[in-house]
């Protein structure tokens, strides 16, 4: 029987890779994944010689049917994105609902992700949070923020360095200077970093400074 696995991979820390994701990886017939050069060194990394497929955000659409019928043909097809699991903020979801669909089973392995770790290592409430993902870029961003600030839960936004700023003021504008949050980035690497405090403070200490990594954003929710 023909099935989809989907594979968390490390958000920076190697470690992070399960003993059954590896296992898997070594497993497969063949690998689609967002970035093959990403994906090669990873597998070269734990002596896994597979052969893999480019499946990203600029082809998902066009070679889904493609896919979907390669891993009809096989036993075994691990999908990868080039850190985390693949569908949360990364491709995947097309191809996952495709082989729902066709009676094909997909399997997802639990794993690494950046969203969780931010979440509790925030110090905000985590029992119930509504995760957003990346915003949008320009239309449906201020109408997304506002209906965010208005949330009960704890929320979780993905942003990348050079919009952390422009991102800390428009919630300033809407949750207030004073709601508190999270910033984390480089989360499991050398140059891990976890700043809290209210909007204006957070604000206050990346002013200035030359911002690198992925960003993890959590906001308490409205009181």
């Amino acid at each position: 029987m023909s099935k989809l696995y989907v594979i968390p991979t490390p958000i920076g820390n190697l470690e992070d890779m399960t003993l059954r994701g590896i296992r898997l990886l070594g497993e497969a017939d063949c690998i689609l994944s967002e970035d093959t050069r990403t994906t090669r060194n990873l597998l070269q990394h734990f002596n896994i010689e597979k052969p893999c497929l480019p499946y990203h955000k600029f082809n998902e659409h066009a070679q889904l049917e493609r896919y979907v019928e390669l891993v009809q043909m096989h036993e075994s097809v691990a999908l990868v994105s080039d850190a985390g699991t693949p569908g949360i903020s990364d491709p995947g979801f097309l191809l996952v609902r495709a082989c729902v669909q066709r009676g094909i089973v997909v399997e997802c392995l639990p794993g690494a992700t950046a969203m969780v770790p931010a979440l509790v290592n925030s110090g905000l409430p985590c029992d119930r949070f509504y995760f957003y993902g990346f915003l949008p870029h320009k239309k449906g961003r201020q109408t997304a923020l506002t209906n965010l600030s208005q949330l009960e839960e704890t929320f979780v936004l993905y942003e990348s360095p050079h919009r952390l700023l422009k991102t800390l003021e428009q919630l300033r504008e809407c949750c207030g200077a004073e709601r508190q949050l999270s910033v984390s980035r480089e989360l499991t690497k050398i140059h891990e970093e976890t700043v809290r405090g209210s909007v204006e403070e957070v604000m206050a200490y990346f002013s200035g400074k030359n911002i690198k990594g992925e960003i993890v954003i959590v906001v308490q929710g409205k009181e």
